[in-house]
């Protein structure tokens, strides 16, 4: 025991000043995740700008932590992206959705570094994707190019900044991960600069009861905990009344020098009455463990107010590799009488910290506001398969599909909608849904679709695999589901031309295409015949041809393009268009 104490004073003894060695350093003391030396001059910026953060190692994002950094590229797409060390492209990825355009580069040191959300690439595997491409036929293309196709060197120009794929602004994501693992690894161990002299911000305090004689301050719900900064700038919290087993969770957030984004924080720790009870930071984690981030979080909470509690407790179903420490778990056992001294540290990666104490003392109380337990026939045991009938719908849930057992609320509303629970519990693994259609005649089956519900009754897609008299879809939400009809082609329209037109001095080919209802599944499109490369950017509805892919050996031109929607209904557009011959042919 005297050795752990003298440990735990170790650790607290960090401070914002810079050391000598890097000032995070001593939080890795306390066991975790192994990690080796990393090179810290081995890997270049891969942005010729000082590098400013929209986004964190680690960070808490929807069902999974943020696997890179999001370096902001003032606002603009096209700067050059560079090559962090030399090595070899090993994976080249095209998609509209995710990553976007996307470049792995692999490394002799074992090492693969990842840029994302690009606009397009460099010319020679610009020119290696688009052969690949064009033989294919399909814009969304994945690559493993072998070591010797396309070496590159270091600080070499590999692709341009943009917005592609679920980028919400122009930034380059950068991955630095492990290439035998496939892990990712927090970037900044490797030497990147990025100025933070600023502590993270803690913005709410939550304590939870964790069983049902529990409570905190007379509830037995979770409730949020007042507190007030101090003159040496540490926060105090309101005196806590308790008793039974109970943990406490936080919202914060970070921010570094020159940027006003609010990151995530690198590491939280606590400690009650001196003795380190729980720790955890974001060094490195797998892509396989991601979506536990759901049981890291108080989830209902994000479900209702779409603001993630971290919580300082281990809950059921929690099996995340980025703790050094979990002395019962993070779960307080309050005694009556008793008094708890309770510490939380939210640190960033440069050592700055927040620092909230938390006063309790153990005192038995009426409990005013008690935890709901409703009961259902629908009792979901978590560690086996589940299969339940609701009307016409019947619902399987594999084993583990879910974090913990749970009482399923599961209703027929009688007017073709179905009630599956509700979307303030977590799904790890999709579950099953499928519906009897064999009341509908066949045509109408051709344009039904199973659908998801949000909060104001607006359908959303959700891929349905249909066979004779049952339609099924795998999803991870709960909620409302119904089977909608779709009977509306696509639209698709000229955006930068129109029927008719020269358009010798365009060097773009631009059109606009939406659906109304169950979304786009497909496009095709050609000029005098032959298939062209357009680039689909969903987050504008937009399909983009370049003009350079092509050339022309007449001055008269047939564009055609088709769209289909996920139940087959399609769009055929079509136009001609004059361009002057191509002057080589």
């Amino acid at each position: 025991m005297r050795l752990f104490y003298i440990f735990f004073i170790v650790l607290t003894s960090i401070t914002v000043s810079a050391q000598e060695n890097h000032p995070s350093d001593s939080l890795r003391d306390l066991p975790s995740t192994p990690l080796r030396d990393h090179p810290k001059d081995y890997f270049r910026a891969p942005l010729n700008i000082p590098l400013l953060l929209s986004g964190t190692f680690g960070e808490l994002r929807s069902n999974h932590f943020h696997s890179g950094t999001d370096i902001k590229t003032q606002q603009r797409q096209g700067l050059k992206a560079h090559a962090a060390a030399g090595g070899y492209v090993s994976r080249i990825n095209v998609s509209p959705w995710g990553y976007g355009k996307a470049v792995y580069i692999t490394h002799p040191n074992g090492y693969t570094s990842v840029y994302a959300h690009l606009q397009k690439f460099a010319p020679k595997i610009e020119k290696y994707i688009k052969e690949r491409q064009y033989l294919k036929e399909s814009y969304k293309i994945e690559l493993f190019p072998a070591s010797g196709e396309l070496p590159v060197e270091k600080g070499e120009v590999i692709a341009y900044t943009g917005n592609t794929g679920g980028s919400g602004g122009p930034h380059l994501h950068f991955e630095i991960r492990d290439t035998k693992t496939e892990k990712p690894i927090n970037p900044l161990f490797f030497g990147l600069k990025v100025k933070d002299s600023q502590p993270p911000m803690v913005q709410e305090l939550y304590a939870y009861p964790l069983s049902d004689s529990s409570q905190v301050n007379r509830s037995g719900t979770p409730i949020p905990i007042s507190f007030s900064r101090q003159t040496d700038g540490t926060l105090l919290a309101d005196k806590v009344y308790a008793s039974g087993p109970i943990g406490f969770g936080i919202r914060a957030y970070d921010r570094q020098d020159l940027a006003y984004n609010k990151n995530g924080a690198y590491a939280v720790q606590m400690s009650v009455n001196g003795t380190a009870y729980l720790y955890y930071n974001f060094d490195t984690f797998s892509f396989a463990e991601s979506r536990y981030i759901n049981t890291l979080i108080d989830y209902g909470h994000y479900a209702r107010k779409r603001q993630r509690i971290q919580k300082c407790f281990i809950s059921p179903g929690n099996v995340l590799s980025i703790y050094g420490q979990k002395l019962h778990n993070g779960i307080i056992d309050i005694e009556e009488g008793a008094d708890y001294n309770v510490i939380i540290e939210v640190n960033d990666f440069e050592g700055n910290k927040s620092t909230v104490q938390i006063p309790v003392t153990g005192k038995k109380e009426n409990i005013v506001h008690k935890a709901e337990k409703k009961t259902t026939p629908y009792h979901l045991k978590s560690n086996r398969d589940n299969i339940f009938t609701i009307g016409d719908v019947t619902a399987f849930f594999p084993a583990n599909a879910l974090y913990e057992d749970l009482y399923l609320d599961l209703r027929d509303n009688g007017d073709g909608t179905y009630e599956i629970h509700n979307d303030e519990v977590p799904v790890h693994r999709n579950f099953t849904l499928s519906f009897d259609v064999s009341g509908y005649t066949e045509k109408v089956k051709q344009q039904l679709f199973i659908a998801r519900l949000n909060s104001r009754g607006r359908p959303s897609y959700s891929t349905t695999y249909k066979r004779k008299d049952t339609f099924s879809t795998h999803t991870r939400n709960l909620g409302t589901y119904t089977l909608e009809k779709d009977t509306e082609a696509p639209k698709i329209t000229p955006a930068n031309f129109k029927d008719g037109q020269w358009l010798s001095n365009y060097r773009y080919l631009k059109l606009k295409i939406s659906d109304d209802l169950s979304g786009i599944k497909t496009y095709r499109a050609t000029i005098n015949g032959k298939w062209i490369l357009m680039e689909y950017e969903p987050k504008t509805n937009t399909l983009t041809y370049n003009f350079d892919d092509l050339r022309f050996s007449e001055n008269k031109h047939q564009l055609e393009v088709k769209v289909t929607d996920n139940v087959e209904n399609s769009s055929t557009f079509k136009a001609t268009f004059y361009r002057a011959k191509s002057k080589k042919q």
